[in-house]
C-alpha cells in the first residue's frame, strides 16, 4: 500500500516538533508554529519540487514560521503570564543519568540560537550538510563552520557544567 502524502507529513510531526521546541524554547508555542507549518505544507502542497525531501521542505516553512512569529513579537510585543514550559523528555529514573541529561540539556541551551538550530539539524535530525544550508539559506562550507563552532561551544559548556561546583 502507497503512502499519502498526507502519512508522510504525519511521520515528520515529530521531528518538526522537536526543531520548533529548539527553535522557540516553549512547548506550548513550538506546536503552534508546527500548526502553522502544516497549514502552509497543506495550502502549498502542489509547491513541492518532486525529487526535494518532505523532511527538509517541511524544516524551511517550519523555519519560516518562526521568522514570521518572530517578527510579529517584536512589532506586537505581549508579556508572559504563564512563563516559559520547559519540560524535560522523558527520561529514565537512573539518578545520575538525570543530572547528567540535566547538564547536557542546559548546556545545549545556553549555546547561541544558530549552534543549537545546526546541531539539532545535522547531529539529531540527520540531516546532510546540504539539506541543512538549504534549510537555512546559507552555504554548505557555512553548515560546516558553525557545526563545528556549535560541538566546540557544547564541549566547552558542558566541560564548565562539570568544572563548576554545586
Amino acid at each position: 500500500m502507497a503512502l499519502t502524502i498526507v502519512d508522510l507529513i504525519e511521520r515528520e510531526i515529530p521531528r518538526l516538533r522537536r526543531y520548533a521546541r529548539c527553535l522557540v524554547r516553549d512547548a506550548d508555542r513550538a506546536d503552534d508554529v508546527v500548526q502553522e507549518c502544516l497549514v502552509r505544507a497543506r495550502d502549498r502542497i502542489d509547491t513541492s519540487q518532486p525529487g526535494t525531501r518532505l523532511r527538509a521542505w517541511l524544516f524551511v516553512i517550519l523555519r519560516t514560521c518562526h521568522i514570521d512569529e518572530v517578527r510579529r513579537a517584536r512589532s506586537h510585543p505581549v508579556e508572559d503570564i504563564a512563563g516559559s514550559n520547559n519540560r524535560s523528555p522523558a527520561i529514565p529514573e537512573s539518578q545520575d543519568l538525570r543530572v547528567t541529561l540535566g547538564e547536557i540539556r542546559d548546556a545545549f541551551l545556553r549555546l547561541k540560537e544558530e549552534h543549537r538550530e545546526i546541531l539539532l539539524l545535522v547531529v539529531v535530525e540527520e540531516l546532510d550538510y546540504q539539506e541543512a544550508a538549504d534549510i537555512l539559506g546559507i552555504p554548505v562550507g557555512r553548515v560546516r563552520s558553525r557545526l563545528s563552532r556549535a560541538r566546540q561551544a557544547l564541549r566547552t559548556a558542558s566541560l564548565d557544567s562539570v568544572q563548576t561546583p554545586r
